[in-house]
């Protein structure tokens, strides 16, 4: 009976399940790293490094991580992404612009396959009307396309960045699951 009712739960829930039994996300997105063969580095700048910490507190993980790289100032953004100075002028730091450049500019810097960026507003300074604390916007970079999404998260700084760090995750494993298996 419990196992009809979970996979009702599972039918309804479609890709929404994240993880079963004693898996987490983080195993679940290693697995399908190494099942989809495939590398990714990461661009963060108000997560300061949690996502390549959860990749990396996994053992295995240098077969699919190349690197990541906390751009937290804009000038480390232009020196090592590449990030046009104008954009940052233009957009502000905390844009779907600048995640979707800085997302592309550590791809073309890394070699990866895939690269994520995550850019925002943590707090519990430098909110706007316009952008409040808890903006954040994540961007993905592949060889054919590149797409950002924006999100508003509340709560302090550290939860803030520790659902960033979990929405960046299932934004991998996400795109993970419609890639076809290596061969």
């Amino acid at each position: 009976v419990l196992e009809i009712t979970a996979e009702k739960v599972r039918e309804r829930l479609a890709g929404n399940v994240v993880a079963e039994g004693g898996e987490t996300i983080d195993s679940v997105v290693a697995g399908l790293f190494r099942k989809k063969g495939v590398t990714v580095s990461l661009a963060e700048s108000c997560t300061g490094g949690l996502i390549a910490k959860r990749i990396t507190d996994l053992a295995g993980s240098s077969a699919y991580f190349l690197e990541g790289s906390v751009t937290y100032g804009n000038e480390a953004k232009i020196r090592r992404l590449q990030v046009p100075c104008e954009l940052l002028e233009r957009e502000g730091a905390v844009s779907a612009a600048v995640a979707m450049a800085m997302a592309r500019g550590m791809r073309a810097a890394s070699g990866s396959d895939i690269s994520l960026a995550v850019t925002g507003i943590a707090g519990p300074e430098g909110g706007t009307e316009e952008k409040p604390v808890g903006t954040v916007f994540l961007a993905l970079a592949s060889r054919a396309d590149c797409t950002a999404k924006k999100y508003t998260f509340t709560g302090s700084r550290d939860r803030i960045r520790t659902v960033t760090s979990f929405t960046a995750m299932d934004w991998l494993r996400r795109y993970l699951v419609t890639l076809p298996d290596k061969s």
